[in-house]
């Protein structure tokens, strides 16, 4: 294991986790129960490495099959996601975790500055802020970090994330967007990543924070109009009152206001979200395509 880590840059915690939870590599045993992984599982952690620090989310690739996941890594290693390819993100991240870890606020918010002076904005949250996020949620279910950790990291993000809406503020035209979380699930990372991304594409986006209820969230519609509705789950994954607060949020929005559902735990309530016509949100590039379809003006019927 200590091997593998070194030679794919991942933690063993994560390593384990994408084993055990999502069946990414299945690596044989020795008599003493110690893992052995062939080259071609080293190839494949590494590949996955790439695509999920790219912004992929791990539960949607990790049985991908290899030759599959060489063309997502291909755009960056030909330089066509930018001028800085996977390694270059792969030490930023490494980066942040370490000051995670050392629950130090300086050095994260540095990091996170020369992130976006080396990938852009929308380069900063794809390829550095969303698999962050990620990892975060990882170390933590497997105890490699507490929950003290978790909710600096939270604190950190909120704080440069929140200057990164304000600096794209859309105009006063701009269709708005209602981000947060609905009534349990408490961790907001993803929601605040969905938050910047769309403000950086020009939407006016209404932060609602955590674990509201669909009353107050429907309230945050009308309020202020807004052309479509966005909530992560992150946790917890089986949660049996959440079903019935996202319908009781269809059912207080209508039909016709656009539900955006995303995060790690949106493949547990899959069943749900599609009764409700919800758009399941894979990742960070699916979520921007989604945006613009939704700015686009509704075709004109030709009756």
């Amino acid at each position: 294991m200590k091997a593998v880590a070194q030679r794919t840059g991942l933690t063993s915690h994560v390593i384990r986790v994408w084993e055990k939870r999502y069946g990414a590599v299945k690596p044989t045993r020795t008599g003493t129960n110690r893992r052995l992984y062939s080259d071609e599982e080293l190839e494949r952690l590494t590949l996955l490495r790439d695509v999920t620090r790219g912004g992929h989310s791990i539960s949607a690739v990790a049985r991908l099959p290899v030759e599959k996941l060489r063309q997502l890594v291909a755009p960056s290693k030909n330089g066509t996601d930018g001028l800085f390819g996977a390694d270059a993100a792969s030490q930023v991240l490494a980066e942040c975790i370490t000051a995670i870890k050392r629950l130090d606020s300086h050095a994260l918010e540095n990091t996170f500055k020369r992130g976006a002076a080396e990938f852009g904005a929308q380069g900063l949250l794809r390829r550095v802020i969303a698999p962050l996020a990620q990892t975060i949620g990882e170390l933590w279910r497997d105890g490699a970090i507490t929950a003290a950790h978790e909710h600096f990291a939270s604190a950190v993000i909120r704080v440069f994330l929140g200057h990164t809406v304000h600096a794209f503020a859309g105009t006063d035209d701009a269709p708005v967007l209602v981000v947060g979380t609905p009534s349990g699930q408490l961790h907001e990372l993803g929601a605040l990543l969905v938050g910047a991304a769309a403000a950086n594409m020009g939407w006016c986006v209404i932060y609602i924070g955590a674990s509201l209820p669909a009353a107050e969230i429907a309230g945050a519609v009308r309020q202020n109009r807004a052309r479509a509705v966005a909530l992560s789950l992150v946790y917890p994954e089986d949660d049996p009152r959440l079903e019935g607060e996202l319908e009781r949020l269809r059912e207080l929005l209508g039909p016709e206001i656009p539900l955006l559902v995303g995060g790690r735990a949106m493949l547990a309530y899959g069943g749900a979200l599609e009764k409700l016509n919800a758009i399941q949100i894979r990742d960070l590039a699916h979520l921007c395509a989604t945006l613009d379809e939704l700015r686009k003006p509704a075709k004109k019927s030709n009756r």
